[in-house]
């Protein structure tokens, strides 16, 4: 990570060639995921309600997007209304996003977004997104486990090049979630760099994957990016859960490509 005089953004690596940036170029020009043939038959669409009794009367709406990396997208997993909600109490907070360098924390330019945090303790609308995304996935989402609910604006020209979301120590996110807030006219798609797929913005659909493996180290597939946003507006709430605290509730494989 390249390092910035004081008060000025970190700049991007100085190689000769990123090793994912033609990449991540392409996929950010293509509208959606590219299957081969031979993959579409291993994909679904489902009700999910993970033995929920919370899901039970309203299953969760599952597409599969990929099994390896395993990504799901969960259709109409928000409201409207909560959305509107969620973005009105964000809305007086926001703040230029940051990213991770070293123990501290720094503008970057290749992250352009404002972003805030919300307690659970906000709004019952926090709270409820909290409880569902809870009942989904089984973890445990009370602190220290998880982060509290980032949401971010991404405007014209807004992006995150790729990158990781877990860190590089042991004290790692396990999952990752994101809920699209608001339609985008262009752009804004999620990027998987490595797998070479795409995911389009899917207004109040949530996009879920495993940030690790089974046996706690990072998967490299995971290696995404937002890709600029063309026309519009992209406002997301994120998830973030750490593999601390849930031990039991997603035990280690028997497997170790898992």
């Amino acid at each position: 990570m390249g390092t910035g005089t004081r008060g000025s953004p970190l700049q991007r690596p100085n190689s000769p060639r990123l090793r994912s940036r033609d990449a991540y170029e392409e996929l950010c020009q293509r509208r959606g995921a590219q299957q081969s043939p031979e993959r579409l038959p291993q994909l679904s669409c489902s009700y999910e309600t993970n033995s929920s009794p919370y899901l039970v009367l309203q299953p969760a709406k599952k597409e599969t997007v990929r099994l390896r990396p395993f990504v799901a997208l969960y259709h109409d997993f928000i409201s409207d209304a909560e959305a509107e909600t969620i973005k009105g109490l964000a809305g007086p907070w926001l703040q230029r996003s940051v990213v991770a360098s070293g123990e501290k924390q720094q503008k970057a330019d290749y992250r352009i977004s404002k972003s805030a945090w919300l307690k659970d303790t906000a709004d019952p609308v926090v709270r409820a997104l909290d409880r569902r995304i809870a009942a989904l996935t089984g973890l445990d989402l009370r602190p220290p486990y998880a982060e509290y609910l980032q949401v971010v604006n991404y405007g014209l020209g807004g992006h995150y090049e790729p990158h990781f979301d877990h860190a590089t120590v042991r004290e790692l996110w396990g999952l990752g979630a994101r809920c699209p807030l608001s339609p985008v006219e262009a752009g804004g798609s999620t990027a998987f760099i490595y797998a070479n797929f795409s995911v389009p913005v899917v207004k109040n659909a949530a996009l879920f994957w495993w940030n690790l493996r089974r046996n706690g180290d990072g998967d490299g597939d995971t290696l995404h990016a937002g890709c600029p946003v063309l026309a519009g507006s992209k406002w997301v709430a994120n998830k973030w859960i750490h593999e601390h605290g849930q031990e039991f509730r997603r035990p280690c494989s028997t497997d170790p490509r898992d």
